[in-house]
């Protein structure tokens, strides 16, 4: 998310775009919605991408919006080193999610893949989106 928001251009904003047009399924939890919340209004981010604060509200309301509620029906943590990580992965995990589209996929390893789910950089994800539209 935050990648989406400071890079027009970049693959995670094509993904935040998918969703919002309802061309991707995004899973969302109430937890991992407020973390967004609480990192994308950090000054420095905010400053980096040129939004508000009631912009980035706006952005998280309209992926809650189109995006598919996840509830946990199973605790998954600890599986990753970092809370946060944990935090998307057992939302991913609990929503039935085929992938989690991240920087940061070395420290999600392969943790995912028992669950079914593959942990894939955004251009991946964005290529594997593409491919799948086509078929």
């Amino acid at each position: 998310m935050v990648a989406a928001l400071r890079s027009p251009r970049g693959a995670s904003r094509w993904l935040l775009n998918a969703v919002l047009r309802k061309r991707i399924v995004a899973l969302v939890s109430v937890p991992l919605l407020l973390e967004y919340e609480s990192v994308l209004t950090r000054p420095e981010h905010l400053a980096a991408a040129g939004v508000s604060v009631t912009e980035v509200e706006g952005i998280l309301d309209a992926v809650a919006s189109v995006a598919k509620p996840v509830r946990f029906s199973f605790r998954w943590r600890p599986l990753l080193a970092d809370a946060n990580d944990d935090m998307v992965l057992e939302t991913a995990i609990n929503g039935g999610a085929e992938l989690v589209a991240t920087f940061n996929v070395r420290d999600f390893g392969t943790a995912g893949v028992p669950f079914g789910c593959q942990v894939v950089l955004p251009r991946d994800a964005v290529h594997i989106a593409n491919r799948k539209q086509q078929e």
